[in-house]
Formats: structure tokens, sequence, C-alpha cells
């Protein structure tokens, strides 16, 4: 990848996942239900895949793609269990 681009995922991309990810911790502690925390929190997960993923591009680390995969696999997991239990919940 041209020294550009990784400059551009440095110094753009990564703030706004950070941002994101500040933005998603207050939607978190300030949620008035429930499902608006567990959203915040897909989201947060949903932000670090992407910091992870862009941090293996950055750093030439390929062994944080797993560390992306892994994160997605635990967040589609935990949907998959807030679904249940609000079936449950009926």
């Amino acid at each position: 990848m041209s020294e550009e681009a990784l400059n551009i995922v440095r110094w753009v991309v990564m703030p706004i996942l950070g941002v994101a990810v500040l933005l998603n911790g207050w939607r978190i502690l300030r949620g008035p239900t429930l499902a608006d925390r567990v959203v915040g929190l897909e989201l947060i997960t949903t932000s670090g895949i992407a910091i992870a993923a862009c941090s293996a591009v950055v750093a030439d680390q390929p062994a944080l793609l797993d560390v992306s995969l892994v994160l997605a696999l635990v967040a589609f997991i935990a949907t998959l269990a807030y679904a249940r239990f609000l079936e449950k919940k009926k």
C-alpha cells in the first residue's frame, strides 16, 4: 500500500473511529432502554473491528485481522443472545 494511503488511514480514519467509540460509549451511558445500550455496545464492537483492521494495514500485522474476525464472531453471538433474551421476555 502506498505511503499516502497509510497516512490517510493514520490521520483521518483512525481519529474518526475513535470519535465513534466515544459517541457510542455515551449512548451506552445515556441509553434510556436496554436496547439502546445493546446497540451502543454493538457499534463499539464494530468500531473495534474497524480499528483492528486499520491497525493491521498500518502496522503490516496480519495477525490483527484474526482479532477482527474474533471480535466479529463475539459480536454476532452477543446479538443472538440478546435476541433470544427478548424473545423469551415476551
